[in-house]
């Protein structure tokens, strides 16, 4: 919460999975997956040490590894560090799979085995002690932390089951059956909603791991076959909405990582799969991914993935869950148990959750967590049910800013280059990690727009260039997106004095030309092409003299004003006869913009009349775009209806259907 402050997967059917797997002929020539992970391996190796998944990963080549690396994060999960809980597979990894290998040390295997059995894996552990929140402010309840606590404790428990973990005094057998109906839960919530944290270049790469670590250590076979199953949908949303390697959609959590493709954390893992992007030695996900021989990627994503050539691709996606419909999820907003379900989607402060956040603020001493104790100043008015509902209701806009309920995705996708947008989401509500839309062109090649929360790069969220200060209302119309944004001036507690303007990030240095001309910025990369306009005539490119950006060149465009109203549009040569044309067509296009009232009407060239205002529908030739309740997924390769039940891709011949209810996974062929 900082917004304040080889190949065992082929039997499976066999074994009981519900998995068939038949041979087609391929559709591509042959991927090379092994060739990929043996390269990973070889660069790990070659690289200097990192962590203790890059140490796990030479010890499975018989490699010495670093064991210092391994104890730096046996010692921050001692001392109860926030996102230590990150390493957990990877240790679990060492201790299931090379507990008997010379390259380890009695004492570095001994020393991860005293910290899993004393490690405090949920926060209801560790409550009588003296002082407990002093040495803890972990994590525990966003989607990501959630899985890796949930799954790890699992893994823990089976692995010592009649050992007795120090912070809760459970057996290992009886940790297993406190924690498998948490990891059934998150499961299915993500097989049938999707993610809070959608399309998140960052926390995918949290998510992956846990998961990996239950298909590969699990005994139990329905959990394999569920985390499976929903890592089969992980990389389906990494390959629908992905361009040139870069994860370059709208997402629910990130940070300074959608300046470009290289800068994803999941840019590895797409490399390894897809081979698209560049190895990270010591990345997690690809770490796991590397390490196993059980979980294998069904060929259909990664052909859908490199489905490059089709002249236009559509994807429609819904992700998350309404709280006002938390019974149709078998949730109950005054059950403590789901508190941290409902915590996932940081629905802390919602009108419909605050007291149940209050009761687990008290339960679990969390008035002095370095991420809470913002709120211990009013902890009399949380207390109290009357005023805290008021102002829960009063302030909402404000105090959850950080909540991620159901969103609407879009991405479109051409040869040229991709347009992502959460669509009509939340419009003026405070924003924390969120990314609304994005044009990707090229792996660093991007734009998108945001309201700074302040004018820092460092610190808490939403800063200059991570989340947004105030939301916009915006909506895509295929390759054009419009946003409009109407900054809070008075905002209730979090984020005061936002700046009174907005800015776009345009990295000229990153494409082939970039300039202002008629008052459009426009910009290319090879065959793509961009178009920005901004309604402060004034907005132009400021210069980057910036030495702790070096790495940038020109980026920013500033429009100033409370009020703004953005439009971008993409095009190509396959559109258009060349650069030129393309400029004069957006150039002559009739355009009429009121900033002061947010209306605008643009006779886009490619979409034609589109008229839209901070209320109401947007009209495309005068009829209104439907941008809400879509499916789970709705693309080329597959549709499947909110929520999920069965859901099938299916491209050149490769297959995959995945059906929860009779938990089976029918792949016609995996990656090879």
């Amino acid at each position: 919460m900082k917004w304040i402050a080889g190949f065992a997967l082929l039997a499976f059917g066999v074994a009981g999975f519900g998995c068939s797997s038949s041979q087609s002929a391929p559709a591509l020539e042959p991927t090379g997956y092994d060739l990929r992970v043996d390269a990973f391996f070889d660069t790990t190796i070659e690289t200097d040490p990192r962590n203790t998944y890059s140490e796990v990963m030479r010890v499975a080549r018989g490699v010495a590894p670093d064991e210092s690396k391994i104890q730096f994060d046996l010692d921050r999960l001692t001392r109860r560090e926030d996102t230590s809980d990150f390493k957990l597979p990877g240790l679990l990894w060492m201790l299931y799979e090379f507990a008997d290998s010379d390259l380890l040390s009695a004492e570095i295997l001994g020393n991860a085995k005293d910290v899993i059995l004393g490690h405090k894996l949920w926060p209801d552990e560790l409550l009588t002690e003296p002082d407990p929140v002093a040495t803890d402010s972990m994590v525990y309840l966003t989607e990501n932390h959630f899985i890796l606590y949930a799954s790890s404790a699992y893994l823990a428990g089976q692995l010592y089951p009649d050992e007795v973990f120090a912070a809760s005094g459970e057996t290992g057998a009886e940790k297993m059956a406190t924690f498998r109906p948490r990891v059934m839960r998150w499961l299915e919530l993500r097989y049938k909603s999707g993610f809070s944290e959608w399309l998140s270049n960052v926390y995918y790469d949290e998510d992956i791991p846990g998961l990996v670590a239950l298909v590969e250590l699990a005994e139990d076979e329905e959990l394999r076959q569920l985390a499976a199953m929903v890592l089969d949908l992980i990389y389906a949303d990494m390959a629908l909405n992905q361009y040139d390697g870069a994860f370059g959609s709208t997402h629910g959590r990130t940070y300074e990582d959608k300046m470009g493709g290289s800068r994803d954390n999941t840019g590895s893992t797409f490399k390894l799969l897809f081979d698209l992007n560049e190895f990270g030695p010591g990345n997690m996900s690809s770490s796991v991914l590397a390490l196993s021989t059980t979980y294998r990627l069904p060929r259909v994503i990664y052909e859908m993935a490199h489905d490059v050539d089709r002249q236009e691709s559509e994807n429609r996606q819904r992700m998350g869950i309404k709280l006002e419909e938390a019974a149709r999820w078998g949730l109950d907003t005054s059950r403590f148990e789901d508190g941290m379900t409902f915590m996932t989607l940081e629905a802390y402060t919602h009108p419909l959750t605050i007291g149940l956040w209050v009761d687990m603020l008290n339960a679990y001493k969390w008035w002095e967590h370095d991420d809470y104790k913002l709120f211990k100043p009013f902890r009399e008015v949380l207390e109290n049910e009357l005023v805290r509902n008021a102002f829960a209701i009063e302030a909402e806009k404000d105090i959850t800013r950080n909540m991620r309920p159901e969103v609407n995705i879009y991405t479109y996708r051409t040869p040229s280059y991709m347009l992502s947008t959460a669509q009509d989401w939340r419009k003026g509500f405070g924003g924390d990690q969120q990314s609304i839309w994005q044009a990707t062109l090229a792996k660093n090649a991007v734009a998108f727009t945001t309201h700074p929360g302040n004018e820092s790069w460092d610190g808490d969220t939403p800063r200059y260039w991570t989340g947004y200060g105030t939301m916009p209302r915006a909506i895509q119309v295929k390759n054009v997106v419009i946003s409009l944004y109407d900054v809070d001036t008075d905002a209730v507690l979090y984020v005061p004095n936002q700046p009174l303007y907005t800015h776009a990030f345009l990295d000229k240095s990153q494409f082939d030309e970039a300039y202002k001309e008629g008052g459009w910025f426009f910009a290319r990369y090879g065959d793509g092409y961009l178009a920005l306009w901004a309604s402060d005539p004034d907005a132009d490119w400021e210069i980057n003299d910036d030495p702790e950006h070096d790495d940038l060149g020109d980026h920013e465009i500033i429009a100033d004003g409370e009020k703004t109203i953005w439009i971008c549009e993409l095009g190509s040569a396959a559109d258009h006869a060349d650069f030129d044309a393309f400029k004069a067509a957006i150039l002559n296009a009739p355009l009429s913009a009121d900033a002061e009232a947010l209306t605008v009407d643009y006779e886009s060239p490619s979409q034609g009349r589109l008229v839209m205002g901070w209320d109401g529908p947007l009209t495309q030739e005068g009829v209104a775009l439907e941008v809400g309740d879509y499916p789970r997924y709705d693309n080329p390769y597959g549709t499947a209806d909110f929520p999920g039940e069965v859901i099938s891709f299916l491209h050149r011949g490769q297959s995959l259907r995945l059906d929860f209810t009779n938990r089976t996974r029918e792949v016609n062929r995996f990656l090879d």
